[in-house]
């Protein structure tokens, strides 16, 4: 929230957005470009480079494959940075481009913190929320076959994860995924709602892939997510996040424990 709300104190005007210009386009590609690179950079400089943490901590002792073939480059790194930072970090400033251009054009539904105050706290409240009901069943839908044979597998090539593998998706997979933004082209909120909700999906999966169990840092920093690292370890389970239980509710859910049983069938 910090973030969103530093970065929309440095956003163009939005009557500036009304064309198509490459003086702010080129300035959200690159500041979107710089919160990748420091929210993906800094677990991996601290985890994989610096190795701060050792393995303590960490969900699969291995360290990424830097010599696969099944990657890009031969590098399970090089791959997920194109994907994560190239390709993720492009579909989510041209669906930032789009939008600050149907906001200047008035194309859109929008609401101000004066006239609605309520609205605008409620929707801070309500994005977190929407965004693990968005990801449930935009992640079950492309465990379909089809879409997972030719769309979402390329995620799943990370069946050891590291921070850069947040994003590292087929850019339909991408585009999909940050679809949870455009319900604000539909349901009025204000563009700093917008801005959250896009940041919020472009940058969260750097803390639910790196790979480790918190606390880090000198024990002072709370992160990690088992619960996504099981899906990538078991597939068919755990679609969503912890905090907002559909795992639990449809039967998905899976809590890792040795016997091979999950919680949710006890």
């Amino acid at each position: 929230l910090s973030v969103s709300a530093a970065a929309w104190f440095t956003q163009p005007p939005i009557a500036q957005c009304g064309e198509f210009r490459w003086d702010w386009m080129t300035y959200i590609f690159l500041r979107n470009q710089a919160l990748i690179w420091l929210f993906y950079g800094a677990y991996y400089m601290w985890l994989y480079v610096w190795k701060k943490e050792g393995t303590k901590g960490k969900y699969d002792v291995k360290w990424p494959a830097r010599r696969h073939k099944i990657f890009l480059f031969h590098d399970q790194i090089k791959d997920n940075i194109f994907w994560t930072a190239g390709i993720g970090g492009l579909i989510w400033s041209m669906l930032e481009w789009t939008t600050m251009w149907l906001y200047a054009h008035h194309k859109i539904p929008a609401l101000s913190w004066e006239a609605h105050p309520v609205w605008f706290i409620a929707w801070i409240l309500i994005i977190p929320l929407w965004r693990e009901f968005h990801f449930y069943w935009i992640h079950r839908l492309i465990h379909w076959k089809p879409l997972y044979r030719y769309i979402h597998y390329l995620h799943h090539k990370n069946y050891n994860p590291n921070p850069w593998s947040g994003m590292a998706m087929h850019p339909a997979e991408t585009l999909l995924y940050l679809s949870v933004c455009l319900i604000h082209w539909v349901i009025p909120s204000h563009p700093f709602h917008f801005l959250f909700d896009l940041q919020h999906a472009g940058l969260g999966p750097a803390h639910g892939h790196h790979g480790f169990e918190g606390p880090i840092v000198y024990n002072k920093f709370h992160t990690g997510s088992y619960f996504h690292y099981l899906h990538h370890r078991y597939f068919e389970c755990n679609y969503g996040e912890s905090t907002l239980p559909l795992d639990k509710w449809f039967g998905t859910f899976r809590d890792g424990l040795p016997d091979g049983e999950d919680a949710s069938n006890e």
